[in-house]
């Protein structure tokens, strides 16, 4: 890679330069040495991978972890580079866009207008919109948008995510957004409202114009104002596109292949859903802050009466804000953020007082992400993440020739539309191609329908749903087979 000889010589300079004392530093050696795969496959060794081979593996130019135990920042480290064209290094003020991590901290806006009796989170959104109304349906004759279901995921509106836009695009303005004049669809109600969850950042575009049009302010204005200091998040904004002094600490965007995203990064006006540029020890603030707001010990933007309403599960074991976790006393709670360019992931416990975050500046950053937050749970022995063991079988090549074939996904995606990706056998396996994104993966058989990739640790089910040959991927997305590959 054009810009290994520089990380090689970035990781030793940063590593140096943020030493925390000797009786961190080990530690941290040990974690950032000891990253984990997904999966194990029963009867081999366990592998373990240090950042810098594993960011050179997955094309990632950069990264920053953050780690809280005992209600404390541990430590932050910071790797690599923020800009390849400038040398730039990353270090732990460099800002990334936290992409859908931006939701559970923007959801603070609405519960505290909440809190202070200023919006209902049970009443029709539209009592509190000005210029833009949810529009009205047969599917919102019997039941309202509130709230309560956009933070959840449950109010039945469209538009999964927004890809963003270029820094030559012309930036729309939020209603552009919302009526589907910008590179996405009309974000409208196409089920009935707290029927199911179904992920939408379009939904929580439609909380931010509440609480731009309840509050007065911009999103950003009130963020800034309100909720981000007083969370200790003093590195962090909402501001979309980025202005001065912001831009100089703020790190490039990187494709699959390790590329230089046009213009150095996407801009996203849909600022509560995707918006924030944060760094990764401003969401351990947030993380702590939520923790000790639910325990009493310290006031904040929320009550602890609030934060217990938070995180409480509701459809799809999501909270008003953040995705959660197990129960009791083990509960946790966070959200992954993906942009263009950027992917990272916030795990915390909610009562005892642990997180871990990862952020990265590339698209191929969800599988480095994943063995570091397993390397940190292994250390330190929270039980966070576990590498899953798996037995393989033998299959006939008739048997994986009868799920290859071309199978599209059960929803259109922004800026693409109908999503396609291709699946053939390949030396006993299944190869699955996705030209969206250029991704590969390679399914090896645990029976005759289930698959994991052992390498990126994806799980892959088939079923026949009537005449249909489905295949749900990580028990999430649902693609149906259209046709043979030819």
């Amino acid at each position: 890679m054009r810009y290994l000889y520089v990380l090689t010589i970035l990781f030793f300079f940063i590593s140096c330069a943020s030493e925390t004392g000797d009786d961190r530093a080990a530690e941290i050696h040990t974690v950032e040495n000891g990253l984990l795969p997904g999966i194990l496959v029963e009867g081999e060794s366990i592998p373990r991978y240090s950042m810098e081979e594993r960011m050179e593996k997955y094309n990632v130019p950069g990264a920053g972890i953050a780690v809280v135990s005992d209600g404390k920042l541990r430590w932050a480290r910071a790797y690599g580079v923020a800009n390849t064209q400038t040398g730039q290094p990353v270090d732990t003020a460099t800002l990334f866009q936290a992409g859908s991590i931006s939701k559970p901290i923007a959801a603070l806006a609405a519960l505290q207008l909440w809190e202070e009796g200023k919006v209902d989170l049970d009443a029709d959104v539209n009592t509190y919109l000005k210029d833009w109304k949810v529009p009205q349906s047969a599917y919102t004759d019997s039941a309202r948008v509130t709230l309560r279901l956009l933070l959840t995921h449950s109010a039945g509106m469209t538009v999964h995510g927004f890809p963003g836009y270029k820094q030559t695009d012309r930036f729309p303005d939020i209603v552009t957004v919302l009526e589907g004049r910008g590179n996405t669809d009309p974000i409208v109600v196409d089920t009935v409202p707290g029927s199911l969850w179904r992920y939408s950042g379009g939904g929580y575009t439609v909380m931010e114009k509440v609480v731009e049009d309840v509050s007065g302010m911009p999103l950003e204005t009130y963020m800034d104002k309100n909720i981000l200091p007083q969370l200790g998040m003093h590195h962090s904004t909402y501001q979309q596109p980025l202005d001065s002094p912001f831009t100089d600490n703020a790190s490039a965007a990187y494709d699959r292949d390790g590329e230089l995203i046009d213009g150095l990064w996407n801009n996203y006006p849909e600022q509560a859903a995707a918006g924030l540029w944060t760094i990764p020890s401003d969401l351990a603030a947030y993380c702590i802050a939520i923790q000790e707001i639910l325990s009493g010990e310290r006031n904040g933007p929320i009550s602890q009466q609030t934060a217990q309403a938070m995180l409480t599960k509701h459809l799809g074991d999501w909270g008003l804000g953040p995705a959660l976790q197990k129960e009791g006393d083990s509960l946790l709670f966070g959200h992954g953020g993906k942009n263009a360019g950027f992917t990272n992931n916030m795990l915390a416990t909610a009562h005892q007082g642990r997180a871990v975050i990862v952020m990265t500046n590339a698209d191929q950053g969800g599988n480095l992400m994943g063995e570091a937050i397993r390397a940190v749970s292994d250390y330190y022995g929270w039980g966070f993440s576990k590498p899953r063991t798996v037995q393989l079988i033998e299959m006939a090549a008739d048997s994986l020739a009868a799920l290859a074939g071309n199978y599209v996904l059960d929803f259109p995606v922004p800026g693409i539309g109908e999503y396609r990706i291709f699946v053939e056998p390949r030396d006993g396996n299944l190869f699955v191609k996705d030209p969206n994104n250029g991704e590969e993966n390679l399914l090896s058989p645990m029976d005759s329908l289930k698959f994991v990739d052992v390498e990126k640790g994806e799980n892959v089910r088939f079923s026949v749903v009537g005449d249909t040959l489905e295949m749900t991927w990580n028990g999430r997305y649902r693609f149906l087979r259209m046709g043979q590959h030819p």
